[in-house]
């Protein structure tokens, strides 16, 4: 929950624009440079920005895509290539930052928290994508490796016409950003059905382990909320910025994610209102269910007072008892126990207590 500070700790004691990379170090980092235009696209893998580099020719419209951020030394190269502040720099190496967008000179920079759902551990995990757009070229970088912008590159290499190539950088970055966006639907129906499950178990059978269940829930929605509630006004200042790198047409299409991201928050309020009564359902079952254990217990204890004082009584080795000498005294005092249970358990029946 606290990653965040204990990570900036890295950072203290080093001047402002620092290249620190403050995450988790993963495998060798991947660059995948494509570049394209209306009429085709050419992509190139490697982990070598000189290679890729080769492929650029001036009017298209370049994508870099770096997965891995470890490598320090690859990314400034990236940053000096293309003219990036070095305080931008430290905010794509810093993986908790807090989603924004900030205006440049020559370029824009975004940053954003990609999430998804590991359903083999219930577990959610956050990264970060940072996006950098300038007026011909796109640079997306990730903190972890993943696959998320494969259909993307299809789209680019298959299709003869695709809005895609047409369109400038901007166009892409939002075609970025709304697949980010999508998947926080996906997280959010998994997390919803997490909720469904507790929430059943607590109906039917309500444990101490719900405890722990419902507090791991609380504290991913803490999490979504703590992605989302920026992405809003990330989205919104990009929406309504004076900015010239951001086209009319771009603009419609960034509203309808701002939209999504809106309605991501909504259902967002509604599971943290669901987590809330869960847990009063969880205090108010196990509360039901000691009553109902002290109900069953006293009634119990209340059934054997009159049973327990019959048989002190007829315990006593005391002649001058009656029926203590009678041979019927056994058959006699049974019996009115049982009748006496009998009344009792027909007594509160009656009464709507059994």
């Amino acid at each position: 929950m606290f990653s965040e500070v204990s990570k900036r700790v890295k950072k203290v004691g080093h001047p402002p624009g620092t290249a620190i990379y403050t995450g988790d170090k993963t495998g060798t980092p991947e660059i995948t440079f494509t570049v394209y235009n209306a009429e085709g696209a050419v992509e190139k893998t490697g982990n070598k920005l000189e290679t890729c580099m080769l492929q650029r020719k001036e009017g298209d419209i370049t994508w870099i895509n770096i997965e891995g951020l470890h490598d320090v030394s690859l990314i400034e190269k990236i940053a000096k290539e293309f003219k990036i502040h070095p305080l931008t720099v430290e905010d794509i190496l810093n993986v908790d930052q807090r989603p924004k967008v900030e205006e440049f000179e020559t370029y824009l920079f975004i940053t954003l928290k990609v999430l998804s759902w590991q359903s083999k551990k219930s577990l959610l995990c956050v990264n970060q994508l940072s996006l950098v757009i300038g007026k011909e070229f796109v640079l997306s970088f990730e903190e972890m490796d993943t696959t998320r912008f494969d259909n993307i590159r299809k789209h680019l290499q298959n299709s003869m016409h695709q809005r895609l190539r047409e369109q400038g950088s901007d166009y892409l970055a939002y075609r970025l950003i709304d697949t980010i966006i999508d998947e926080y639907f996906i997280v959010l129906e998994a997390l919803g059905d997490q909720i469904e499950q507790v929430e059943s178990i607590i109906i039917n059978a309500p444990n101490r382990r719900n405890a722990r269940a419902i507090y791991r829930l609380k504290q991913q929605i803490l999490l979504l909320r703590k992605a989302i509630w920026p992405m809003r006004e990330a989205l919104g200042h990009l929406l309504y910025m004076d900015e010239t790198l951001i086209s009319k047409s771009t603009r419609l299409y960034l509203r309808d994610v701002y939209d999504h991201t809106m309605q991501a928050m909504d259902t967002l309020e509604t599971f943290r209102d669901m987590s809330a009564s869960l847990l009063d359902m969880y205090l108010s079952g196990l509360s039901i269910r000691m009553n109902e254990i002290m109900k069953t217990l006293t009634i119990i204890t209340t059934i054997f007072i009159p049973i327990t004082a019959l048989s002190s009584i007829y315990g006593m080795n005391i002649p001058d008892v009656p029926l203590m000498q009678s041979h019927w005294a056994f058959i006699i005092i049974f019996s009115a126990m049982v009748m006496i249970v009998i009344l009792m358990m027909l007594y509160f029946r009656k009464k709507k207590w059994i």
